[in-house]
């Protein structure tokens, strides 16, 4: 028998998610809160000894490299005359992120182009190998700190193995990447023949990343354990294309070891602790068009009048998807509010019935714009909204404030102290918080705010990294600031308390949120409406912005 086993640990990032038990736009999607560990963490250890390795997400009020804003303002007082001036927006974004902008048509009809996996695979693939060295003190030492993880049978079998070892000293595999891709599974040793694989791995059982059943795990042959491969990364929401081809960049990085075809990297340099270790990049093997939901004719009939921009931000490492759509009668030298919808994948749907009340001449003309992700990215995935909108907020404000605002300036004249931001669910606990730390930032892209069925109680799923208090007291906003020069929509569904009963936990229900946010706002005197509709939780949202958009840009 061959048996491979490492003492190295590897943790994914990937967040633990809860199943919603309603559905959101007609789909079971993950809930937004729970963000902790999630599916299988595969743990391998040299002779049964286990070195872990835990690393904690920075906390989202960390000052970036790129954005930072100035947050130290003193209290402001508003004259209580408002003077009307034209806001202008400072464009921030790096020489790499502006080389990356691709405006073109409109691609959403397009029909999906799906690479290869094994054309893929033939391509030239840089392999590079992390090295480590143990002596057997360091080894039994390390067994002895992870005594409470071991039965007495795996521990003293572990010690008497380190203590029979041939010299002072052994180096293995620490970490393999290809193509900057970390091989969370990791890679055979050189001496691995393809046959029988012993694997020794631990099953998360519970909530936190400590409740994990370790076990030894057979493979009959190296096929087995790609095929094992490919099943975990299918459960973490890849399609079967990715799967196979990161299954086959192991098979890549096993054959150049045997060869000694590879790179090797210093001590260090494949730290676990890093979160963008894991980070898979884009799905280029899945195309998610199907997601997106809209009335393919009612688009087809106003493409001309869309313009699609893919952009990037370095922040966020994400790739974003921007959909543009102009009025009947846009003319360039006119001056348009903005009406800014995230979660692309669905409003975008909603641009074509807007756009006809403009030209139906039941409301003024605005610049309709959409958020989403390119179409390698599934924009209706659970884990990937609460990320970017919930965990990574402040980054998608910096984004959207200081990068895309103000590039879509550049190209159409904006109005941008009577332009919108629009946030549902996750989208409107983004919203909230884009609202009440918009005075943190030079550039003021959003006169108006609408915060619709905000889930503020998904927040306490991971209260250490979310701040749920500093939500409930609007992040200290009132504490800066002694009014609020924005106005607010609140709106939510009569109905939808029910939608999420199981995922309160003793904290407010999604209206009793709203409620609770709208005596907050009107205690100071802010500028605030409120309305629930009769609906569920999403289901109200098409005919609210249409609403919205009569009554706050009424036609003249």
């Amino acid at each position: 028998m061959t048996t491979h086993i490492r003492k190295d640990v590897q943790m994914k990032k990937m967040k633990n998610v809860k199943e919603e038990k309603s559905m959101r736009n007609g789909k079971n999607v993950t809930s937004m809160g729970s963000l902790k560990k999630r599916l299988l963490v595969t743990l391998l250890t040299f002779l049964m000894v286990l070195s872990c390795a835990c690393g904690k997400k920075d906390s989202e009020e960390e000052a970036s490299s790129k954005k930072e804003t100035d947050s130290s303002s003193a209290s402001t007082e508003q004259s209580g005359k408002e003077q009307e001036k034209e806001i202008t927006l400072q464009n921030k974004m790096t020489a790499k992120e502006k080389g990356k902008v691709d405006k073109h048509s409109l691609t959403l009809l397009d029909e999906p182009v799906i690479p290869d996996v094994k054309e893929e695979l033939k391509k030239k693939h840089t392999v590079k190998v992390e090295m480590k060295t143990m002596t057997k003190e360091q080894l039994l030492e390390s067994a002895e700190s992870q005594r409470d993880l071991m039965t007495e049978e795996e521990y003293k079998k572990s010690i008497d193995a380190i203590e029979h070892m041939d010299g002072d000293e052994f180096e293995t595999i620490n970490g393999v990447m290809v193509d900057d891709i970390f091989m969370f599974h990791p890679v055979p040793e050189k001496s691995y023949d393809g046959g029988e694989l012993v694997q020794y791995e631990g099953v998360s059982t519970g909530e936190s990343p400590d409740e994990v059943e370790y076990k030894e795990v057979t493979y009959r042959n190296y096929e087995e354990y790609l095929d094992h491969i490919k099943k975990y990364y299918i459960e973490m929401g890849c399609s079967e294309g990715k799967a196979e081809y990161i299954a086959g960049l192991n098979r890549i990085a096993w054959e150049a070891i045997k060869k000694d075809e590879y790179v090797t990297v210093p001590e260090g340099t494949m730290n676990i602790k890093d979160a963008s270790l894991f980070d898979l990049g884009e799905d280029t093997f899945a195309d998610y068009r199907k997601e997106w939901e809209f009335d393919r004719d009612a688009v087809s009939a106003i493409k001309d009048s869309i313009d699609e921009y893919s952009i990037y931000d370095e922040e966020l490492d994400r790739e974003f998807l921007v959909h543009v759509t102009l009025p009947a009668d846009y003319d360039k030298n006119k001056t348009y509010p903005v009406f800014f919808l995230t979660d692309g994948v669905w409003r975008f749907g909603n641009h074509p019935e807007l756009r006809k009340a403009m030209e139906d001449k039941e409301a003024d003309d605005v610049i309709l714009v959409s958020l989403g992700y390119n179409y390698h990215m599934n924009g209706a995935d659970g884990n990937t909204r609460s990320t970017d909108l919930v965990l990574e907020r402040k980054k998608l404000l910096d984004f959207i404030t200081d990068n895309l605002m103000p590039y879509l300036g550049e190209n159409y004249k904006i109005d941008y102290a009577d332009s919108t931001l629009y946030g549902h669910s996750d989208g409107g606990v983004f919203s909230h918080y884009a609202l009440f730390n918009s005075d943190k930032y030079d550039n003021q892209p959003f006169g108006h705010y609408i915060i619709g069925s905000p889930a503020f109680w998904g927040l306490y799923d991971d209260g250490d990294l979310l701040d749920p208090k500093g939500c409930e007291t609007d992040y200290g906003y009132f504490d800066r600031n002694k009014t609020l020069d924005k106005t607010v929509f609140l709106c939510g569904g009569k109905d939808e308390d029910p939608d999420y009963q199981d995922r309160y936990n003793g904290h407010a229900t999604t209206l009793e949120g709203l409620e609770n946010l709208k005596k907050r706002l009107e205690s100071h005197g802010a500028k605030c409406t409120c309305k629930l509709y009769d609906s569920h939780h999403y289901q109200y949202i098409p005919g609210m912005l249409l609403e919205y958009l009569k009554e706050t840009y009424p036609a003249k």
